[in-house]
């Protein structure tokens, strides 16, 4: 799939869930293609956030957006169908939560899916080295999974630059994304460091005039 990038990928988990359809709306209104649904279960992460029936009803209010599903749940593997269902059109995976990482990849492949792997900030790039060549996209999270809101941290600047270059030596094609306190302040610094896919949730949804405030992130892209 081709995709013009960088991409600005709203996370619904900042929406007002009251007017989710509204919100949504609104971000495609601006020029969004591409909506982040953040999925938590409580165990993994200190939150528990939504599942398959909001995925669902999201996808329904944006059948022409495409939906990438990231879990920060325990045992993955066995919710991946419920999502697929559901209408996502990737799905990532934490390293973290993944005994068997590269079945887990498979499991969500043969769906006909792209697949994604997720590292947190603690987690170094080298432990996912063995799956690059399997992936369609590495999401680097810039803060500690499990709640929104969150500052970025800063190391994962330097994070984005090791990828870009592991991906440009190893001559692979999976995209770089990142999730975690990405604002109009930073934006433009994170998609230099390296990020084809910008997760941003507070930073959208929180503006008084959703569709405005995805343009403006848009244009510091551009």
């Amino acid at each position: 799939m081709n995709f013009e990038l960088p991409i600005l990928a709203p996370s619904i988990l900042a929406a007002d869930f009251t007017k989710l359809g509204e919100n949504i709306e609104d971000a495609i209104k601006g020029g969004v293609t591409w909506i982040h649904c953040d999925i938590m279960d409580g165990h993994f992460v200190p939150n528990i956030s939504y599942g398959p029936g909001i995925v669902k009803a999201a996808k329904k209010a944006a059948p022409e957006a495409f939906f990438d599903v990231h879990l920060m749940i325990e045992n993955p593997d066995d919710y991946v169908e419920n999502f697929v269902e559901a209408g996502a059109d990737l799905i990532s995976v934490h390293y973290e939560t993944c005994t068997h990482l590269h079945r887990s990849i498979q499991n969500i492949k043969k769906y006909g899916l792209m697949t994604g792997v997720v590292v947190n900030p603690a987690t170094s790039l080298h432990n996912i080295e063995p799956v690059l060549a399997d992936v369609d996209l590495v999401l680097i999270m810039s803060v500690n999974p499990g709640f929104g809101g969150q500052s970025f941290i800063e190391s994962s600047y330097n994070k984005l630059s090791e990828l870009a270059k592991m991906r440009e030596e190893k001559e692979l094609g999976f995209l770089i994304q990142v999730d975690g306190g990405v604002n109009l302040k930073n934006i433009k610094k994170v998609s230099e460091s390296g990020a084809d896919i910008l997760v941003a949730g507070s930073s959208v949804f929180s503006a008084e005039n959703i569709t405005s405030r995805v343009e403006e992130l848009i244009e510091k892209l551009r």
